[in-house]
């Protein structure tokens, strides 16, 4: 069962995850210690004619995000042709060898040299990202890969917040103090450099997925071959492209924090700062509650919910934000003393929590459906789009702020834009909205329990067998398998309202009896055959139709003919306790006529059995298993003839 597996916060205990954990958390916040400090030691304590204050943050920014753009192709290839451990071990050291010459930097107060540490720092980051993403499948299976993926991510927002709190703490020390304030953030981030390759030497051996790759150290035909190599997989491509949108979303608010604050808000650098940390609890929360509200499956349900909060809690911030005055420049606390104010907080915490939603499955699915010898290639393409989506927003946002845009009207754009992006990636890519549906019926129409789910396979194809209960059986099997099921289903289902459009934009296959339509119904069986031979999962109810009175009829034979063509193993799962609900044939063989006949969120069961191998596969035995399935877990079923209840 799923929840024999411990909660995400187990894995902090477990080698196979806390020193790599521990790994990135202090990486992060290094990077961010050095960078706020170095733009604050520039900003407002050392001044060079050719790095002018106003212009610093830009600079050390491109400077930092420039590695990505110039390496990620080649970190990506050397993460997949190397063991991660070892290779992060080898990032670790440089990290060492980078803070060094930074306390040589801050020490004698050389900016070029500090500015050069910048992009060694942005080229460590480049060098790690491709593993970080690579290395959680290895270790994790697809029960754990939404919590590791929120963890990680929640670790990388704090240590972000951490590190720029502290970097602003420690740059500030006075010049007569014991430890003045570069020498300061010079000992801090070296003695966390050394910290994280401690933690490195406890990462578990994670051996080359690719061994024998030659490295193609041209950056943009290996960029391009690994996006055209991602574009095979429509859902792993968009979600690349939904991750890059993600990060152009929050680029447009974290770099506007400052001039909010100041300019809208009338807040001081402590309501700048105010403004992180709510943007990256939110994001951290929302990275962690993917898990829970996932059931531990990579549900990619969770984005569109993301997508929406992100849009809805953006747009009121744009309202919220219009009109607020005061006169004099607000501490902390005369700015929460504003009620007003709070509204916009909430605002800026539920967005980012959004955020955390849409963006961790996402993550989590390119991890599970890339194929594990190009997946770190696939994640440093991934990190490529990032750099240029935030890129792109800096120069559209520069531009409209210099059109006279004022900076909520564009937080009000931003919130056009993300449902604009949103509806277009969900209309492409139908799977996001079904498992968003699914997931809405089990958890707001339904109560839906899974039991013994991780039969139903990751990988490789397969065929889903069920009892066939109700109008929505699909879509409640949908909701317990970790990838899509491609159903075989009647063709009259399609010309039911809104379960039509919905099956269709599923791509079920709809089949008729062979008496009826014998092109349609060979044209099933082809269609399944082709799905299988993809390496995907079939569902199909032997039964043939919904019952009509609750009882588990006799299996047909379509199963028999689709292993004929392709052997693959076969699933048995049972629907429990869904007969009797609002869209089964309960009344007098009528569906969806009392709406709240058993009350809200009825409980029902998905139950799934072990696989059986094609050779043992026949319809009676099939009808067996799902009998047996119904009866262990207390509903009552007839089976030839007789009624039995467990």
């Amino acid at each position: 069962m799923s929840s024999a597996h411990g909660s995400q916060f187990s894995l902090l205990g477990q080698r196979r995850f806390a020193p790599f954990f521990w790994t990135q958390f202090l990486g992060a916040a290094n990077d961010n210690i050095f960078k706020f400090a170095f733009t604050m030691l520039v900003t407002y304590q050392l001044s060079v004619h050719w790095l002018p204050p106003k212009l610093a943050g830009l600079v050390i920014g491109a400077v930092f995000i420039a590695p990505f753009l110039l390496f990620s192709a080649t970190s990506g290839q050397l993460a997949d042709k190397f063991d991660k451990a070892r290779l992060t071990r080898l990032v670790k050291d440089l990290e060492i060898t980078i803070m060094v010459l930074g306390t040589i930097g801050l020490f004698s107060g050389q900016i070029a040299l500090l500015l050069g540490c910048i992009f060694l720092l942005g080229l460590h980051s480049t060098l790690f990202g491709p593993v970080k993403y690579a290395y959680l499948p290895q270790h994790l299976d697809e029960h754990e890969l939404t919590g590791g993926n929120g963890m990680i991510e929640m670790g990388t927002f704090v240590a972000i917040l951490l590190g720029n709190l502290a970097g602003g703490v420690l740059i500030a020390l006075p010049a007569d103090a014991w430890l003045p304030g570069a020498k300061a953030v010079a000992l801090t981030c070296l003695g966390l450099a050394l910290l994280g390759r401690l933690a490195a030497q406890a990462i578990p051996p994670t051996p080359s997925t690719a061994p024998g790759l030659k490295v193609n150290w041209n950056p943009v035909s290996e960029t391009w071959r690994n996006l055209m190599l991602a574009r095979q997989s429509v859902a792993v491509f968009r979600s690349l492209l939904g991750i890059s949108w993600m990060w152009f979303f929050g680029a447009v608010f974290l770099s506007q924090f400052p001039s909010f604050a100041k300019d809208v808000l009338h807040g001081n650098e402590q309501v700048a700062s105010l403004l992180l940390v709510v943007f990256s609890l939110g994001i951290a929360t929302g990275s962690l509650l993917c898990e829970t509200l996932s059931r531990r499956h990579v549900e990619i349900g969770l984005v569109p919910l993301g997508a929406i909060g992100m849009t809805v809690f953006a747009a009121d911030l744009y309202f919220a934000s219009r009109g607020l005055g005061g006169d004099g420049v607000h501490g902390v606390g005369a700015f929460l003393a504003e009620p007003a104010h709070w509204r916009v907080l909430a605002d800026l915490f539920a967005l980012s929590l959004a955020a955390g939603l849409y963006s961790v499955p996402m993550y989590a699915l390119i991890q599970l459906r890339s194929p594990p010898s190009h997946r770190a290639r696939i994640i440093a393409a991934n990190n490529i789009l990032n750099a240029l989506f935030m890129i792109a927003s800096a120069v559209i946002v520069g531009a409209l702020l210099s059109a006279g845009v004022t900076i909520p009207q564009v937080f009000g754009l931003i919130a056009l834009a993300n449902l604009v992006v949103g509806a277009y990636i969900f209309l492409l890519v139908p799977e996001y909205l079904l498992r968003f549906l699914a997931w809405m019926l089990s958890r707001f129409v339904y109560r839906l329990r899974l039991v013994d789910d991780e039969h139903i396979p990751a990988t490789g194809a397969a065929v889903i067998v069920c009892n066939h209960v109700s109008f929505v059986d699909a879509v409640l099997l949908m909701a317990a398998s970790p990838r899509p099921i491609r159903f075989v289903m009647d063709h009259r289902i399609f010309k039911v309202p809104v379960l039509g459009w919905l099956f269709r934009l599923g791509k079920a296959i709809p089949i008729a009896p062979r008496g009826e339509d014998p092109a349609a119904y060979e044209a099933a069986f082809d269609a399944a055959d082709a799905v299988l031979a993809d390496g995907e999962l079939i569902g199909i109810f032997p039964e043939g139709g919904i019952t009509s009175d609750g009882q588990l009829q006799p299996f047909k034979g379509g199963v028999m003919k689709i292993l004929e063509r392709r052997p693959v193993p076969v699933i048995p799962v049972a629907l429990v306790n869904l007969w009797g609900s609002f869209f089964s044939r309960a009344e007098g063989g009528r569906a969806m006529v009392k709406p709240f006949r058993r009350g809200l969120f009825s409980r029902v069961s998905v139950v799934a059995a072990p696989a059986v191998a094609p050779e043992r596969v026949t319809p009676e035995g099939l009808r067996e298993a799902v009998h047996g399935l119904l009866v262990a877990h207390g509903e009552r079923v007839l089976l030839q003839g007789k009624e039995v209840a467990a």
